[in-house]
């Protein structure tokens, strides 16, 4: 998909889509495109790591806006759309009226979910909220990713295959594992492809994830 809207979201908070939505807007930007990443979180995370980003005076620099209303960011989207070639837009953390505007302006929604069965039981509520946006957004993508995974153990085929239960999300096995790196690169507005000392396995991660997407 290019130049397109996404959504990285889910009801459940803790799941680590800011940190996605961090990684994905910031590669993209390191490939040349121009990106906008909206904070449709009430708690403004992404919006912060990016202000630390651009205090630190990191290239390339990322546009971001903060709507955590759903009427808010249904205008500024449709208004601005075609200033940028990507939106990527982080929502959710819990079903609110951005969560479910962001769904239906989007071309694709990424969910993810942690390998423990609570989080698998929460993806029920996101895949109900995209199969209400497809009433009106034809067209909407939806898309699973074990995020925060294991690096071993069988929890994380076991959470792959319990996504099966829910036809609306389809499963990309392009885990995110755990890694300390990337947790460290978030919280100082960069992406993983930036951080220092490189992590190979993580960067590999990443690329395969943004592969899948674009």
């Amino acid at each position: 998909m290019d130049g397109k809207i996404i959504t990285v979201g889910s009801t459940k908070g803790g799941v680590g889509k800011t940190t996605l939505a961090l990684n994905i807007a910031i590669a993209r930007a390191m490939a040349g495109r121009d990106v906008w990443l909206i904070d449709a979180d009430r708690q403004g995370t992404a919006s912060t790591a990016l202000a630390i980003r651009g205090e630190a005076g990191k290239l390339p620099a990322i546009a971001t806006a903060h709507y955590a209303d759903g009427g808010q960011l249904r205008t500024q989207l449709q208004h601005q759309r075609g200033k940028f070639q990507d939106i990527v837009i982080d929502a959710g953390g819990r079903d609110s009226t951005a969560l479910r505007a962001a769904l239906v302006l989007s071309d694709l929604v990424l969910v993810p979910f942690q390998p423990r069965s609570i989080d698998v039981w929460a993806v029920a509520d996101i895949a109900a909220l995209i199969e209400e946006a497809r009433a009106v957004r034809d067209g909407l993508q939806a898309l699973g990713v074990l995020n925060m995974a294991d690096t071993a153990g069988s929890d994380n085929e076991d959470a792959a295959a319990a996504l099966a239960d829910y036809p609306a999300i389809r499963y990309l096995a392009t885990p995110i594992r755990r890694r300390k790196s990337i947790a460290n690169a978030a919280g100082n507005g960069l992406s993983v492809l930036e951080q220092t000392p490189r992590d190979d396995k993580a960067i590999a991660e990443l690329n395969a994830l943004l592969q899948a997407i674009y």
